[in-house]
């Protein structure tokens, strides 16, 4: 076990120059929020690949699963995050995944699976030398499928929202969190702060031209509080 989390949130550390002009299609204004079973969707920013095996809105459990290439990453490119809404269970089924959780870093194999409690800071990455694939599964669901559905689709759709590392505009963040809230949150900052911060910041975004592949249900659809 180590304490040495890849990297922690800080404000002055993402935002960038906006570019000059966001240029966004009709048809990227209207992206398809269904999926068919066994969707797949690549964040080849992080070497992450999502498949989608069953219902995109199950009320009870969000669960995917997942591909991480060699060297690939997950939870925000490597940020150190936390989910305050929802416990995250992984199931490792090939290759060797590197959790590290509240700081403390823990290697596990096919056949293993891990925990995160929700608002515990944590971030993981493939420790192997090849593909690994594993099970994540959120409950309660909130709106984890579309939350993820949506980043993905985006690293797909727009990369010049990104930043040659993966890193989405600050801008982008504080849209998709605002939109998407109590679902993920960046570690060392304090979540109120942030909520007050991306409420601010998401007209902003919609104003210079960013905008979300998938919106999230409505509450009284949904069933949950985001």
């Amino acid at each position: 076990m180590t304490n040495s989390p890849r990297r922690i949130f800080t404000i002055r550390s993402l935002p960038r120059p906006l570019p000059a002009r966001l240029q966004t299609s009709q048809g990227d204004a209207n992206m398809s929020t269904e999926f068919a079973r066994g969707t797949r969707l690549r964040n080849a920013f992080n070497k992450e690949t999502f498949v989608f095996s069953g219902l995109l809105d199950n009320r009870d459990v969000a669960r995917f699963g997942v591909i991480l290439e060699k060297g690939g990453s997950g939870g925000g490119n490597g940020l150190v995050h936390v989910h305050p809404g929802a416990d995250e269970h992984f199931a490792v089924k090939s290759g060797r995944i590197k959790f590290v959780i509240d700081g403390r870093e823990q290697l596990v194999d096919a056949g293993g699976s891990v925990t995160v409690p929700r608002g515990r800071p944590h971030y993981f990455s493939n420790a192997g030398d090849g593909n690994a694939e594993f099970e994540v599964s959120f409950m309660p669901a909130q709106q984890h499928l579309r939350f993820f559905a949506n980043f993905a689709t985006l690293t797909a759709k727009q990369p010049a929202w990104f930043s040659s590392a993966g890193d989405p505009n600050f801008l982008l963040i504080a849209l998709v969190l605002h939109t998407y809230r109590d679902h993920l949150y960046l570690a060392g900052v304090p979540i109120w702060l942030q909520k007050l911060l991306f409420a601010t910041l998401a007209p902003v975004a919609r104003l210079v031209g960013y905008r979300m592949a998938i919106e999230p249900l409505p509450r009284a659809a949904s069933g949950s509080d985001a």
